[in-house]
């Protein structure tokens, strides 16, 4: 990314929470004044994006070509005082391509030659992993330890990758040729399954308009490095009452085909049920997207809106269900209609 002058901040350490989480909710609205130079429309996406910015977690974006889910991601990381890398994942990338590899140079000093480690791509703030589906599960493996552990091991020795570490990943779901089927064990470590579809008339006609005259206005850095690491202790530190918990918590259990309460559409059509991550992603999400709309108490709505970014990916459908062409974005929809909502003021 080029280097920009890093925004002016006072000394986060001497701020209350009340007032880091007024600074959130201010980054994410000069965020999104700088994503949307880019950007038209797509408003739920960009608040996604957001949500996994200051909650600290990996998003994977899913639409056909040419839906700006490249563009979306390389302008958010113009937006941060953050390094930014991009990995165009093709089916001949090893996973030392990724991660890095150690390499023999002569040590000018005594002579002689020893192993130096020369880090990949992954040593980043941000991760571009352009079509991750496109490279064999070898590689794509090497990407398991970043997300989840924020270190990466080379030949028997671990390297930690600097905080903040994100990971945002791309997949066309029309072109199969070539490509190989991310595992769940991955596709578990994606906070959010973000899917852009097509933008309505009025504002695919402004993104034709802006983007064949003059162009556009540049992309400034607006919020640094540390900013970042506060917003995501400060979101961590939220609280959330237990009926809200409870309700997310209730919210995945359901989506198990194995659970005695399930409802009968999930023992028809479900395989398996989201993990405990799920529940995480929900709880940890729902605490972000309060801040970003400048609440410091989490609602049932804010669990609501999350579900299908944060379970889509997660529930594995049956051949009962794919048959019927049961879609998971219903399947979702009807889980939340089932699952009552405790009655409060939430």
């Amino acid at each position: 990314m080029t280097a920009t002058a890093a925004p002016a901040t006072t000394d986060l350490d001497r701020l209350d929470d009340a007032e880091l989480a007024d600074r959130l909710t201010e980054a994410g609205r000069r965020i999104g004044s700088e994503l949307r130079k880019v950007i038209v429309g797509n408003d739920a996406i960009v608040e996604q994006a957001l949500i996994a910015l200051f909650a600290g977690g990996n998003c994977l974006l899913v639409g056909v070509p040419g839906l700006a889910k490249t563009l979306l991601i390389s302008t958010l990381s113009r937006a941060l005082h953050l390094t930014f890398s991009r990995i165009q994942f093709t089916p001949d990338l090893m996973p030392s391509d990724v991660t890095g590899t150690d390499v023999i140079q002569d040590d000018p000093e005594t002579g002689r030659r020893r192993l130096i480690f020369m880090p990949g791509p992954v040593f980043a703030n941000v991760l571009l992993a352009d079509e991750i589906n496109r490279t064999p599960p070898k590689t794509q493996a090497a990407l398991l330890e970043a997300m989840q552990e924020r270190r990466v091991t080379v030949q028997g020795r671990t390297y930690d990758l600097e905080p903040p570490f994100f990971v945002f990943a791309t997949q066309n779901p029309i072109e199969l040729e070539g490509t190989y089927p991310l595992p769940e064990a991955q596709l578990d470590r994606f906070m959010f399954e973000i899917v852009l579809g097509y933008l309505p008339e009025e504002e695919e006609v402004s993104v034709v308009r802006t983007t064949t005259t003059t162009p556009q206005e540049a992309v400034k850095a607006v919020v640094t490095r540390e900013e970042i690491l506060a917003f995501q202790r400060v979101v961590r530190r939220v609280p959330v009452a237990d009926e809200v918990t409870r309700y997310a918590v209730r919210l995945v259990r359901l989506s198990r085909p194995t659970e005695n309460a399930a409802p009968p559409f999930i023992k028809e059509w479900v395989s398996y049920g989201a993990s405990v991550r799920a529940a995480q992603a929900l709880v940890l999400g729902a605490k972000a997207r309060a801040l970003l709309q400048g609440r410091t108490h989490v609602s049932y709505d804010d669990v609501k809106a999350l579900a299908l970014p944060v379970l889509r990916h997660r529930i594995l459908l049956n051949f009962q269900a794919q048959s019927e062409k049961v879609t998971t974005e219903t399947l979702i929809t009807k889980l939340v209609a089932a699952v009552p909502t405790p009655r409060s003021s939430l």
